[in-house]
């Protein structure tokens, strides 16, 4: 017994798989483990003093406030209208689908600075969208809210191609099945078609608030970047820079990488959750 669990074992290894197994280790930590340990090491010789300082910094606090927060707001909405996206791509033919379907991988092609250029150009005062939007008293350039729209904008495709899948190669008898046994069109939706997507959209969630958090070039353009108001922690981090304070930039990019992890290290405790509830997707 003991020769064949070893035999099945052996075979179970592909061939190649410690070549494999070393090249992504080292793509990981040439990329991802490195940069990140060096960016710890440079916040600990600004000191623990520095940290505080940084962290306690009214300054920071709003920008953090403002990066996060709205980057969150921005996940939530993309969450409906991304849902809805997807369904309309699945569920539905008509003229034009896969010209609207091209038009959601967007934001992934354009550069950001060119996204934000735009935006601002639709919504300022004097924009297309803007100036009517100003006669009833609604202001989006160089504001909050215009980070909320640049950011619902780079985020929405996370949100569609994680959904869309899902949903292409969910059974329609399950569907049909509910339908027979009594289940109204809300519940089926509720009981069954959203259970089954919940890992999907958890997944495009986070997905598109680390898209969100970190999101500079579509940003700076409509923002305003004005401290205390509509200042996000990136440009902090480059605002330090280029006063040559690199301890304190480092010091805010290394509380910001945590706060960041530890959000989504509860999204993805929260997906795993929900597939061990409702099953794998």
């Amino acid at each position: 017994m003991i020769g064949g669990a070893i035999a099945i074992r052996q075979r179970s290894i592909v061939p190649g798989f410690g070549l494999s197994l070393g090249v992504m280790l080292s793509y990981l930590g040439l990329i991802v483990i490195i940069p990140l340990c060096v960016l710890l090491l440079k916040a600990s010789d600004a000191g623990w003093a520095k940290i505080w300082t940084e962290l306690s910094s009214l300054r920071t606090l709003a920008a953090f406030r403002v990066s996060f927060g709205i980057a969150f707001l921005a996940a939530a909405f993309n969450v409906v209208f991304g849902f809805i996206a997807a369904w309309v791509l699945v569920r539905y033919e008509f003229a034009g689908r896969r010209l609207l379907d091209a038009m959601i991988d967007l934001p992934f092609a354009l550069p950001t600075a060119v996204a934000g250029i735009s935006l601002t150009q639709i919504y300022a005062e004097n924009g297309w969208l803007g100036s009517s939007l100003a006669a009833a008293g609604i202001k989006i350039a160089f504001t909050p809210l215009g980070i909320f729209i640049a950011l619902v904008f780079i985020g929405l495709p996370f949100v569609v191609r994680t959904v869309q899948p899902v949903l292409q190669d969910l059974d329609r008898e399950i569907e049909e099945a509910s339908a027979t046994l009594g289940a109204s069109r809300r519940q089926t939706i509720v009981r069954v078609i959203l259970p089954a997507l919940t890992p999907a959209v958890l997944t495009g969630v986070a997905l598109a608030f680390a898209r969100a958090v970190g999101e500079y070039g579509s940003v700076i353009f409509i923002a305003g970047n004005m401290p205390f108001v509509s200042e996000i922690a990136p440009l902090l981090i480059v605002t330090k820079l280029e006063e040559f304070d690199y301890a304190g930039a480092s010091a805010i990019a290394t509380i910001m990488l945590a706060i960041a992890f530890a959000v989504l290290l509860a999204i993805n405790s929260i997906q795993a959750f929900s597939r061990r509830r409702f099953g794998d997707a």
